[in-house]
């Protein structure tokens, strides 16, 4: 699967290496392409060990919010 999630408060570099480090240390995520300019994160995963619901629960608690 590919999904594209908008973040919102996703500003710094920091927020860039918090978001990733919460999405690509899971089973399923096969890729994820950060862009900082349009605060959009696009997700490869394996739906069979992931889901899209799962991906922007573990963004949201790392502090973000998610459209």
């Amino acid at each position: 699967m590919k999904s594209a999630i908008k973040v919102f408060n996703m500003i710094t570099s920091e927020d860039i290496s918090n978001i990733n480090f919460a999405i690509s240390n899971n089973q399923g995520v096969i890729a994820c392409r950060i862009n900082s300019e349009d605060r959009e994160i696009e997700i490869i995963y394996d739906n069979y060990f992931i889901s899209l619901d799962n991906l922007i629960e573990l963004i949201e608690d790392a502090g973000y919010s998610v459209k």
